[in-house]
């Protein structure tokens, strides 16, 4: 019996499969510059049966494990059995969150999702970091991250063309990153004098003059026998009415007079979360559907908020948002964060990861919430509560029993005062955030002139990217 010979292909055919024909490029590039496909060009090193689950994360141990969180390394383990040793370095792809990191380092392949990617010959393994780095991913649809990746078209320059890119594109991105650093450290000095601050209005130390001065205040026993009133009332469906009271034992510290120590939950009708199957409604307009990102900074942010179509009937409208409300993250890195809704805000819902409160007198809102950042009214509490490696968490039922210093309902008025003249007085944060947003412009145009041929490192006279396509198919 004869073998048949495969036919071996031309080099055009072998072009063909690789590059991207001239009427589909976005934009065009230098002359000796070529598209490529992306599947022609990188191959996906990942393997499912070898991934490390969460659950036996370390916080040490003697391999890192990387994987799609924020964190380069999201924790370590001793499993010699599952270290990638070889094909280094590669590029980490996280297909949940986008996250995007160079690794040139033994290391374990972490939970699922995560994406181990090695270009062929013919990219420079930077360069093609820095060049994922700049594909501007879709903002929804945590199954569509990778598909959408693979499906871009990508740049090639010469290959010599691309180290030059990839280190110029490291020298400048490095000199970012080191004003960036200054940034952090003069928020950081920030952070201190704003916590400060906050202690000391939740230790009742800021008003302790206006107290002498005014002594027939009424104590925050009746603001709280007011709210339990109301509460019993209600037609509002409740699920905060089973907290148990704080014993002596529990208070954190001794109260001024007047002042006592309650639960967040005895303060509220609700505490909910969004729905876990909404992606599915992610649309283009619609409701707003807020995140973790939309709150880290303690604020309500709709700059980069995501939208969603809802069904008329669906599930879970309960978490709609309303002004005066708190939002709390529950999940991920930002675990803790806690935002006040301090704005009439059209529809919107809160997603899984965030906890909505929903306060029997909205007149307290600004004073919980300022409670809830402060580390001794609530949010030092918050982040003990959180528990987990890497991805810390937060229940429901955690939100709901963060002991909470209540003063009387005049003196929170005199204490928001308090610490709104202080905080202006420190707040340079607005500038830094500004100055972090210039970096973050900048970082963006450097890059997308990397890739577009404009950083003055391309000499026209330099053999063809195409030619070194020929030559690497060839050998194949």
């Amino acid at each position: 019996m004869s073998n048949k010979t495969k036919k071996q292909k031309t080099v055009t055919e072998l072009l063909e499969e690789v590059m991207i024909p001239k009427e589909e490029h976005p934009y065009n590039l230098p002359a000796n510059w070529c598209w490529v496909k992306f599947d022609a060009s990188v191959i996906s090193l990942s393997n499912r049966n070898k991934q490390l689950k969460q659950k036996e994360y370390k916080e040490a141990g003697r391999y890192p494990v990387v994987d799609q969180g924020q964190k380069r390394i999201s924790g370590y383990t001793d499993n010699k059995d599952l270290v990638i040793t070889e094909d280094l370095p590669v590029v980490i792809f996280g297909d949940h969150t986008r996250n995007i990191k160079w690794v040139d380092f033994d290391f374990v392949q972490g939970a699922d999702g995560t994406k181990i990617l090695k270009p062929k010959e013919f990219f420079y393994p930077k360069f093609l970091y820095y060049l994922l780095c700049v594909i501007n991913l879709p903002d929804k649809g945590y199954s569509r991250h990778f598909k959408f990746l693979r499906e871009s078209p990508l740049t090639l320059p010469p290959l010599n063309e691309q180290k030059r890119i990839a280190d110029k594109v490291e020298r400048l991105l490095n000199k970012i990153d080191e004003a960036k650093q200054l940034i952090d450290e003069a928020r950081g000095t920030f952070e201190l004098r704003r916590e400060a601050i906050l202690e000391k209005a939740f230790r009742g130390n800021l008003t302790a003059k206006w107290r002498e001065d005014n002594t027939s205040i009424e104590n925050a026993n009746v603001l709280l026998e007011n709210i339990i009133e109301k509460k019993r009332s209600s037609h509002i469906k409740i699920n905060t009415n089973n907290i148990k009271n704080i014993e002596k034992s529990e208070m954190p510290f001794t109260l001024p007079n007047g002042w006592i120590w309650i639960k967040l939950g005895e303060l509220a009708y609700y505490v909910t979360s969004g729905s876990r199957d909404w992606s599915k409604y992610y649309s283009d307009a619609g409701a707003y559907f807020i995140r973790t990102q939309d709150i880290n900074t303690n604020k309500l942010v709709l700059d980069n908020v995501a939208y969603m179509e809802l069904p008329e009937k669906v599930e879970g409208k309960r978490s709609l948002i309303e002004k005066n409300d708190l939002l709390t993250t529950i999940t991920g890195a930002n675990v803790g964060k806690c935002a006040r809704v301090d704005f009439e805000i059209s529809e919107a819902y809160v997603s899984q990861s965030v906890a909505l409160t929903k306060l029997v007198d909205p007149r307290l809102s600004k004073y919980l919430h300022y409670s809830l950042i402060s580390p001794v009214g609530g949010g030092g509490e918050l982040k003990e509560r959180a528990y987990g490696i890497g991805r810390p968490v937060l229940s429901l039922e955690d939100v709901k029993n963060i002991k909470i210093p209540l003063a009387p309902f005049d003196e929170q008025k005199e204490i928001i005062n308090k610490i709104e003249q202080l905080l202006e007085k420190e707040d340079n944060s607005i500038l830094l955030i500004n100055l972090e947003k210039e970096l973050n412009q900048m970082k963006n145009s450097i890059l997308s002139k990397a890739f577009r041929g404009e950083l003055s490192t391309n000499d026209p006279k330099e053999e063809s990217a195409i030619e070194l396509l020929k030559e690497v198919l060839q050998n194949k």
